[in-house]
């Protein structure tokens, strides 16, 4: 079976086999992404995958709502928590995240609507053959970006939401000779 390079090892294989490239239109799933990626700037992506579970506790299921009331003290608790990267700026921007996150529903019904935007509302479907060809970024995660941090968001720079787009299937970025490429 041939897999992606990035999918090198049996604790990757299943993320990529099973979610990785795959369109969402559920927000809380945009949510937990939103974290996770923003969590995994300068970390490999195996370390935020092994903590994942433990995101999933600290940041109640991935409820926008929950996280946006997290108080100071919540977030003192959190940063002694073992089960996630305890980095104040990477766990506050979470917080805060939540809170951009729940005004861009009440203005636009879902983030969903807002993201897909960024891509004309279907995944762009690229054709790599090697990995040296994937982007870190391009003008469509820039857009993105830009639109995030004047809505408020943090920690979702260009490349942490192409990354998004690719863990979302916003964009399909399996290399061809990839099984997954045609499937998603």
């Amino acid at each position: 079976m041939i897999r992606c390079p990035w999918a090198a090892n049996e604790e990757l294989w299943e993320y990529h086999d099973r979610e990785w490239g795959v369109p969402v239109h559920d927000d809380r799933v945009h949510f937990e992404f939103l974290i996770l990626e923003g969590a995994q700037a300068g970390l490999s992506w195996t370390t935020i995958l092994r903590k994942r579970e433990g995101y999933r506790r600290a940041f109640a299921g991935f409820d926008p709502e929950k996280v946006a009331r997290f108080t100071p003290k919540r977030i003192e608790r959190l940063l002694q928590e073992p089960g996630i990267v305890r980095n104040r700026l990477k766990v506050e921007s979470a917080v805060s995240n939540a809170r951009a996150f729940l005004k861009v529903q009440d203005e636009l019904g879902s983030f969903d609507a807002l993201i897909w935007r960024f891509v004309g509302g279907a995944p762009i479907v690229n054709r790599w053959t090697k990995a040296g060809q994937v982007p870190a970024r391009t003008k469509e995660s820039d857009a993105l970006a830009v639109e995030l941090k004047r809505r408020g968001f943090k920690f979702a720079g260009s490349t942490i939401m192409y990354a998004h787009m690719q863990a979302c299937g916003l964009v399909n970025d399996h290399l061809v000779r990839c099984f997954r490429h045609r499937a998603v």
